[in-house]
C-alpha cells in the first residue's frame, strides 16, 4: 500500500461522503483538510439511512464506534395492504441508521482540528503539480489532490459541465420522522421490525425505524422514517409545490417547518384517504414534514487532473435502492484502494474513474426503472426481487 507522507489533500464538502474520504485518505498518509460550506455543524439535518454493507465498512474496526450502537435493525420486510392487513412478508434484514448519528460518529473520528466551517468553494484552478482551490471568504488553498464531496450542486461538477442538468423524475419524496411512541400500539404492531411499503396507484411509501435524533436505540426513543413518493407535473404545479413559506422556490428540498402549510393538510388528508392506516398514521403524526424533488443526475466524468468528483456530487440516484449513502461510500474506499495501489495522482484517479462511472450509469437506470414501475406503470409487485434495496443490483 503506498503512503503519501508530505502530500495534502482537501476535501470540499464535509458531509458523510467527505468525512469518508477525508478518514480515507488520512490513513494513506495524506495531511487532510475538510471545508464544509455551511456555517453550523450539520448534526441533525436529513432523515434516515438504509445500511448497506459499504456504508458499515468504516465501523467495522477502524472507528471508535461500532456499527450497532449507532443503527436499529429489523428481520421483516412486510408489505401493508389499505385496511392494514399483511398482503405480503418475508424474512429480510436489514440495519438503519439516521443521517446525524453517522455523521456525528465519523466527524468524532475524523476531529475537528481539520475541519471547517462556513467555507463555500466558489472555484479551482491547476497546474501538473497542484490545486489551487479559492473560496468566498477570500482564502486560497493548494492541494495535492482534491475531492470534491459537495453534494448535488458541487462547485467541480458545475466547473467541470456546466450545462448538465438534472433529469426531474415526475415525482417528489414527502419526508418525516415520528417517535414511536407517539403512535398507536396497533401501528407500532404493524410497523414493528419490518422494512414497510404501502402501495397504491400512481404512489408508494416506504417506512422503518431509525435512532432517535440524539441517537437514542431505546425502544419507545427511536424514530418512524418514511419517504413517501407523489407524482407532481413538471412547471408550474411544481414550482409552486417547492416554494417555501418564505416565498423562495426550492428545486431541490425544502426544510421542516418550510413548506407551505396548504400543501402539509392536503398530504396528511391524501395519506389518509390511500395509504395503509398504520402508514397514514405515522405521516399525519409528523409535525414538520418536508420535501425532497426526487430527480437523476448523470455525469460524464469524474475527474479532472488532479480533482476527483464522489458520491450525489457526481451521480445522484433516486432513493428507491437505498443506494446514495452507499455510493459515496464506495466512491471513497475505492479511491482509497487505487491511491494505495501505486502511481502518481493523475495516475491513480484516471484507474479510479471508469469503474465509477459504470455503476453510477448501472444505479441510475436501475432506480429509474423502479421509480416508473410505483409511479406510472403501475407494475410494482409487492416482493418482487427486482425491487431489493442495494448498491450493486437488486440484494447486492
Amino acid at each position: 500500500m503506498q503512503h503519501y507522507e508530505g502530500s495534502r489533500a482537501v476535501v470540499v464538502g464535509g458531509s458523510i461522503g467527505g468525512l469518508t474520504s477525508a478518514l480515507l485518505l488520512r490513513e494513506l498518509g495524506f495531511s487532510v483538510e475538510v471545508f464544509e460550506r455551511t456555517p453550523e455543524q450539520l448534526d441533525h439535518r436529513g432523515g434516515g439511512i438504509v445500511l448497506q454493507p459499504i456504508t458499515m465498512k468504516w465501523f467495522d474496526g477502524r472507528s471508535a464506534r461500532k456499527i450497532t450502537e449507532l443503527s436499529t435493525s429489523s428481520s421483516r420486510l412486510r408489505y401493508l395492504g389499505p385496511g392494514n392487513e399483511v398482503v405480503h412478508e418475508e424474512l429480510a434484514e436489514w440495519r438503519y441508521t439516521s443521517w446525524g448519528t453517522v455523521y456525528r460518529a465519523l466527524l468524532a473520528d475524523f476531529g475537528t482540528e481539520h475541519y471547517h466551517l462556513g467555507e463555500f468553494c466558489a472555484g479551482y484552478s491547476q497546474s501538473a503539480d497542484e490545486v489551487e482551490l479559492r473560496f468566498v471568504s477570500g482564502r486560497v488553498e493548494h492541494a495535492d489532490l482534491v475531492v470534491f464531496a459537495d453534494g448535488i450542486t458541487s462547485t467541480a461538477r458545475r466547473r467541470m459541465f456546466p450545462d448538465l442538468e438534472r433529469q426531474y423524475s415526475g415525482y417528489v419524496g414527502w419526508r418525516g420522522t415520528v417517535r414511536e411512541d407517539q403512535v398507536s400500539a396497533e401501528t407500532h404492531r404493524l410497523l414493528d421490525d419490518a422494512l414497510t411499503y404501502s402501495v397504491a396507484p400512481g404512489t408508494h411509501c416506504v417506512m422503518y425505524q431509525i435512532p432517535g435524533m440524539d441517537g437514542e436505540l431505546e425502544p419507545g426513543t427511536r424514530l418512524y422514517n418514511y419517504v413517501w413518493y407523489r407524482n407532481v407535473a413538471a412547471g408550474p404545479e411544481l414550482a409552486e409545490l417547492t416554494t417555501d413559506v418564505r416565498g423562495f422556490e426550492c428545486p431541490v428540498s425544502i426544510h421542516p417547518g418550510a413548506v407551505q402549510q396548504r400543501y402539509v393538510d392536503e398530504m396528511r388528508a391524501t395519506a389518509a384517504a390511500t395509504l395503509a392506516p398504520a402508514v397514514a398514521e405515522v405521516i399525519t403524526r409528523t409535525e414538520q414534514p418536508y420535501l425532497q424533488v426526487v430527480f437523476d443526475t448523470r455525469i460524464p466524468g469524474m475527474v479532472d487532473g488532479r480533482v476527483a468528483i464522489t458520491g450525489d456530487a457526481a451521480f445522484a440516484a433516486r432513493p428507491h435502492a437505498a443506494a446514495g449513502t452507499a455510493k459515496a461510500a464506495d466512491d471513497a474506499w475505492q479511491l482509497y484502494e487505487h491511491l494505495g495501489a501505486g502511481g502518481d495522482i493523475p495516475e491513480a484517479l484516471k484507474r479510479w474513474e471508469p469503474g465509477r462511472l459504470e455503476l453510477g450509469n448501472q444505479l441510475i437506470d436501475r432506480v429509474g426503472a423502479m421509480g416508473a414501475r410505483s409511479q406510472f406503470a403501475g407494475t410494482w409487485v409487492p416482493g418482487d426481487p427486482d425491487l431489493r434495496f442495494g448498491l450493486y443490483g437488486p440484494g447486492i
